[in-house]
């Protein structure tokens, strides 16, 4: 809203004062890179998490960037009652790949900076067996009682919201999926009402979007690309255009990129 948001000053400074302010003795970031992120290159993720990093040094925090990808969307849905769901789902075991990759990872990291673990390696065990016998699908239970929220939630995601619409977005063409605009499909989310453009839009915590595709899936004319959840046909329609525009399909598909770049300490 201040157009201000590629200083890469004002971004350090806005994300580490929260952390700082948080009072932990020990910070991990997850800096992104790629077209749905800030920092469109892999450079300029550097520059900003060696900013921030930098900045944590000077107060004695211990901190952390991890440099990971946002060259498409992570995990499957945008829109916040569909991330809440595809997060508890996760928790369950059951959700994307690269969703609970990235959690394990940035995980591993915080027990091991926190001292709990002696490597990141053993903290990513650590982490997987908390994942796999429940425990930190109950720790979040416990978060959402403790913020006054419905913790019923976390064994019934139909008490989440739900839209009115949902429309089933189609492939024009077939090959393989090349590449997903993810900035695009953002910007379909919030135009959507997911997110604000504006300071006093209203945000509908039902709508979004679910991919039914991403980069290296191969797609026929006709198979869902993604469902778009919508308060109505016509925004329905017109994010289903936007993200048509948003997949590359061709003839093969390229290497998949790291989900983790780097890290840097």
């Amino acid at each position: 809203m201040t157009a201000t948001v590629d200083s890469i000053p004002l971004i350090a400074s806005s994300v580490m004062s929260k952390k700082i302010a948080g009072g932990g003795d020990a910070i991990v970031l997850d800096v992104k890179t790629g077209s749905g992120a800030f920092m469109k290159t892999l450079d300029g993720a550097r520059e900003l998490a060696r900013a921030m990093v930098g900045i944590g040094a000077q107060v004695t925090r211990r901190t952390i960037a991890v440099i990971t990808d946002m060259d498409q969307p992570l995990g499957r849905a945008v829109g916040n009652a569909l991330e809440v769901a595809e997060a508890i789902e996760t928790l369950r075991g059951e959700g994307p790949a690269d969703l609970r990759d990235l959690c394990l990872e940035l995980g591993a990291q915080m027990v091991t900076l926190a001292g709990v673990t002696r490597s990141a390696a053993d903290g990513k065990t650590a982490v997987a067996k908390l994942l796999r016998d429940g425990s930190a699908l109950a720790k979040f239970g416990q978060m959402i009682e403790a913020q006054g929220g419905d913790r019923r939630v976390v064994d019934d995601l139909r008490r989440l919201p739900t839209a009115p619409v949902r429309v089933s977005v189609e492939a024009l063409s077939s090959g393989a999926v090349v590449a997903i605009d993810a900035q695009a499909v953002g910007v379909a989310a919030m135009e959507l009402g997911a997110g604000r453009a504006r300071r006093d839009d209203r945000i509908d915590p039902a709508v979004g979007i679910v991919l039914a595709r991403k980069v290296g899936d191969a797609v026929r004319p006709g198979e869902p690309l993604a469902d778009v959840h919508a308060s109505d046909r016509m925004s329905a329609e017109q994010a289903g255009r936007q993200i048509q525009a948003a997949y590359r399909i061709g003839a093969r598909a390229s290497a998949p990129r790291p989900l983790v770049h780097e890290v840097i300490s």
